[in-house]
């Protein structure tokens, strides 16, 4: 997804909880056809692990032949997370990657030096109308790895691990946690994780990871003795032992965390970078155009158009 910069989410003192360092309840906008809930980056809270950006899409219901088009634009120094509930989406990128995403499984973008990516609604489903609602999230890479090679990565929902039982589902997208490690490829230790409670069903968090949070995306939950509703995000104290009990109705939520980064990280647009140099050379190599021998190009079967530099 393309960055939207008036997007900007809202941290209330988190006051007598002593177990959240920092609550985050995004604002909503409407960006078009859709609205989208951003959690990260916000004022008190950049990141979250290697957890650069957080966008709830939707939920979004489209007319026949509506849908969403996000043109060619470009990324750097980061991987993109794909993961949706509802609905579907067609990535084509640089790459020549040509990839339907379908609800419980992951696109795992790495930009690395740059990439141009396209993700649209297929003309199948534009036919019949749909829904879309899902979570995208952006991973900083390590300072080591930003130079690296751009690479793709799919895998659908059997290929991930899955937790049941107590009243809980837990499926790991990425990373390692609760015992389990995720297919995809990652730079630095991380976890992120899609989680559904019955009523009174308990989670805890897992202990081994320097920062973690929870996004709350329907039904409630209780965090020492609190209630969160859904549409919040809570980044715990580091080291603390968390466990979270799911309202009468059930809860969904994405756990997610990791080990924190050497510095902090630079974001305009959709780059992301540990110095301010490396985002203006890359300003400068997409404002060029120059698509047949310059740093980006367009995805092969999806280049008549394109997100000009802002």
């Amino acid at each position: 997804m393309s960055w939207n910069p008036s997007l900007e989410p809202h941290c209330p003192d988190a006051g007598s909880m002593d177990s959240i360092e920092t609550l985050i309840v995004p604002r909503a906008r409407d960006i078009g056809d859709f609205e989208v809930r951003r959690a990260l980056p916000s004022v008190e809270r950049k990141m979250v692990g290697p957890f650069v950006f957080f966008d709830q899409m939707g939920p979004a219901e489209f007319l026949t032949d509506q849908g969403i088009d996000v043109r060619p634009h470009p990324h750097i120094g980061l991987a993109t997370v794909t993961y949706l509930y509802q609905g579907e989406f067609q990535h084509r990128d640089s790459l020549g990657t040509n990839q339907m995403i379908y609800p419980g499984e992951v696109n795992w973008m790495i930009a690395g030096n740059g990439v141009t990516h396209s993700e649209r609604t297929s003309a199948q489903t534009r036919a019949s109308g749909s829904k879309l609602f899902g979570i995208q999230t952006w991973v900083a890479l390590p300072e080591e790895h930003e130079e690296t090679n751009a690479g793709f990565e799919h895998h659908k929902e059997a290929a991930l691990p899955f937790l049941e039982g107590e009243g809980k589902q837990v499926r790991l997208i990425l990373g390692n946690a609760w015992g389990e490690r995720a297919p995809t490829k990652t730079f630095s230790e991380m976890f992120y994780a899609d989680v559904v409670l019955e009523g009174g069903a308990m989670l805890p968090l897992p202990d081994d990871h320097e920062d973690r949070g929870l996004y709350v995306t329907s039904g409630s939950i209780e965090v020492a003795g609190d209630t969160f509703e859904a549409g919040q995000m809570m980044v715990f104290r580091p080291g603390d032992k968390i466990t979270v009990k799911a309202g009468s109705s059930g809860a969904r939520l994405m756990a997610l965390g990791g080990e924190t980064l050497n510095g902090p990280r630079h974001i305009w647009w959709n780059f992301v970078a540990s110095s301010r140099d490396k985002i203006e050379a890359a300003k400068v190599a997409w404002a060029a155009g120059d698509w047949a021998h310059g740093r980006f190009q367009l995805p092969p079967d999806d280049n008549d158009e394109f997100i000009p530099l802002p």
